[in-house]
């Protein structure tokens, strides 16, 4: 098992990111869906927990989606397994500040695969060591959302790139390259993921391409989030709420459409050219 921290500073508070957090997963997902592929909604609803924070009582949301995702996977795994390999169940906890999700596929690796991802945000720009008590020996990975070189140029969108976007809803920006260290407002998402899967002779190496994509996709996420600042500033939280429920809608008619949606694997090589 490989167990990794990321850490995302975001040019917002920590209250701000709450609301923009939600309204970028539906974006993402209407974004990235279509075509068979991308996500659907299968449940959603509050919980209370005293297990997911030992010591702690915690409310949220938990939702839980199913994600297919064959076009999306490095060409070599695609090559060697069958497409049930590529759709995976998430189960997510979101008690923000502190959310928890699971993923699996049951419907063919079933126990020989996991991957748990803790995110803990915080009001810093990345500075609390071991914010979710990981393992002492563990790679920490920087995300800064101004770097286009994350995303690659093929994906390159002027309208995108988080280190010229000044927003008109509120000031902030632009993102010069000591932001991480400047910005006020300034926060950060850190996340222990742990990736679990177990076939001899190819465990170490999907481990490692599992890793491989998280910046990005991490990178991704929380950029719209900010670029997406605009649409979402002075929405309400039952607005959100609103838009998750028509996403949901939106995805499941996009799914039955013959057309694919988004990013592939295949892009990465292209991301230097």
């Amino acid at each position: 098992m490989i167990i990794k921290e990321y850490r995302i500073p975001l040019p917002l508070s920590v209250d701000e990111f709450e609301r923009g957090l939600l309204y970028a997963v539906s974006a993402c997902s209407r974004n990235e869906t279509g075509g068979g592929e991308g996500a659907e909604f299968l449940e959603q609803r509050e919980f209370t927990s005293d297990d997911l924070r030992p010591g702690q009582t915690v409310t949220g949301t938990y939702t839980k989606k199913i994600y297919r995702l064959r076009s999306k996977a490095p060409w070599v795994l695609q090559k060697l397994l069958p497409p049930e390999a590529f759709e995976i169940h998430e189960e997510s906890w979101n008690a923000y500040p502190y959310c928890k999700t699971v993923l699996t596929n049951p419907g063919y690796m079933k126990e020989n695969f996991h991957q748990v991802i803790e995110t803990l945000h915080l009001p810093d720009n990345g500075s609390t060591e071991n914010a979710l008590d990981g393992p002492e020996k563990r790679e920490i990975v920087w995300v800064d959302i101004a770097d286009n070189d994350i995303f690659g140029a093929k994906n390159y969108k002027k309208e995108k790139d988080a280190s010229i976007f000044e927003p008109e809803c509120v000031e902030r920006g632009p993102l010069d390259e000591d932001w991480i260290d400047e910005h006020d407002p300034i926060m950060c998402a850190y996340k222990l993921v742990s990736c679990h899967f177990k076939w001899t002779g190819l465990q170490r190496m999907v481990e490692k391409t599992i890793h491989k994509q998280y910046p990005r996709v991490f990178g991704l996420m929380h950029r719209d989030a900010y670029v997406l600042l605009d649409e979402w500033f002075n929405m309400s939280m039952e607005s959100i709420r609103e838009y998750e429920e028509e996403t949901a809608h939106v995805l499941r008619k996009q799914l039955a459409h013959p057309e694919k949606r988004g990013t592939t694997c295949d892009d990465d090589n292209n991301n230097n050219k």
